[in-house]
Order: C-alpha cells, then sequence, then structure tokens
C-alpha cells in the first residue's frame, strides 16, 4: 500500500484530482490515528474532536499544492505539522479569550473542534520547539516527524535524507534538550539554550 500511497502522492503533483479522490481512502484511517494521537491530552469522550481535526487537516492538504510529495512518509510528516499547527492555533486563540482578548467567530463544526481547556502544554511545546529550530532545525524536525507524526526511525531518515543512526541521535538530544527547556529555569536562575552535542 504504501508504493500505492506514493504513486498516487506523485500523480496529484502531476495535477491529477483524480488521484487525490483515490489517495484519501488510503490514508485517511492513520490520518485518524495520527489526530487521534494529538488529541489523547484533550479532554475524553469526544470523538468528534478527533474527526474535526482530520477533516481540518484535510481541507488544509488540498490547499497544499506548493507540496512536492515525495513519498507517504513525506505525506504523513506534512499531515502531522498540519495537525500541531491547528491544535496550537485554537489553543492560542483559547488562551487570548482567556486573557480578554476580542471574541473570535467560528463555525459549528470548528467549536466542536476546539479543546475545552486551553492547551498550555502544547503551547509551551510549541514554543520550545520553534526554539529549537532556530538552534538546530534538524532535530526539531525529528522530534516533529517522530513525536507528532508518529513516524518510525526509518521513516523519518527517509524523509529528512539522513541515516537512521543520525535520527536516534537527534532524537535522544532533543528530548533531553526539549525536557531542560519545559522544566524551567536551571538551579541559577537561567535557561541552557544551546542544545548539548
Amino acid at each position: 500500500m504504501s508504493q500505492e500511497i506514493t504513486q498516487l502522492l506523485l500523480a496529484w503533483n502531476q495535477g491529477d484530482e483524480q488521484a487525490l479522490d483515490r489517495l484519501m481512502p488510503l490514508v485517511h484511517g492513520e490520518l485518524h490515528q495520527l489526530a487521534h494521537r494529538y488529541m489523547a491530552g484533550e479532554r475524553p469522550g469526544h470523538p468528534l474532536q478527533t474527526t474535526a481535526l482530520v477533516n481540518e487537516a484535510y481541507l488544509r492538504l488540498i490547499d497544499t499544492s506548493r507540496v512536492r510529495w515525495q513519498n507517504r512518509a513525506h505525506f504523513f510528516a506534512v499531515s502531522a505539522q498540519l495537525m500541531r499547527r491547528i491544535l496550537v492555533d485554537v489553543a492560542r486563540a483559547r488562551a487570548k479569550l482567556k486573557r480578554g482578548g476580542e471574541a473570535i467567530q467560528v463555525s459549528l463544526d470548528d467549536a466542536m473542534a476546539i479543546p475545552r481547556e486551553p492547551g498550555a502544554d502544547l503551547i509551551a511545546l510549541d514554543d520550545a520547539l520553534t526554539t529549537l529550530a532556530a538552534l538546530d532545525e534538524r532535530k526539531s524536525k525529528v522530534v516533529e516527524l517522530r513525536f507528532f507524526g508518529g513516524l518510525s526511525v526509518d521513516e523519518t531518515a527517509e524523509v529528512l535524507r539522513v541515516s537512521p543512526i543520525t535520527v536516534m541521535r537527534e532524537w535522544k538530544s532533543a528530548k533531553a534538550w526539549l525536557y531542560r527547556e519545559l522544566a524551567g529555569p536551571t538551579a541559577n536562575g537561567q535557561r541552557t539554550l544551546e542544545p548539548r552535542r
């Protein structure tokens, strides 16, 4: 199936709109699993949240005509990035409203996708990943692909065009850096922003 997905992505790249129609049933289940992983930290018992996230990601995927799809792993990496962005945007909007920001009009479908609690942890993680990307973009990408995208070491290596050993080294280093960053100030009151090599 992986080969079929890659072929359909390449056909979609070349403007074959029917390829997209054939692709979506093949990837829907995996997109749903990816969205479920994202939603696991949100309020339980709301299956429409996962479905709404998949639908929003699907709409944004259709709009990504600039992407030159490489293969299945690349497709799911981009999907993971889109889902992360959607959830972070919603969390930031809810945090703004809680601080007294202006009201935002959303459709009923969008309202159902909004988590009940502000995603402070998701915002903190997103901020930390943004800082990490400024220091070491590849480490940030490894985290995004492995943690958010659920890609294997080999799939991550394929997307980033590096060896699996490099992915494992970057993954270990990035996790340690993120742990320190999210834990807050160090004992001397200063954050350590340089990832350890």
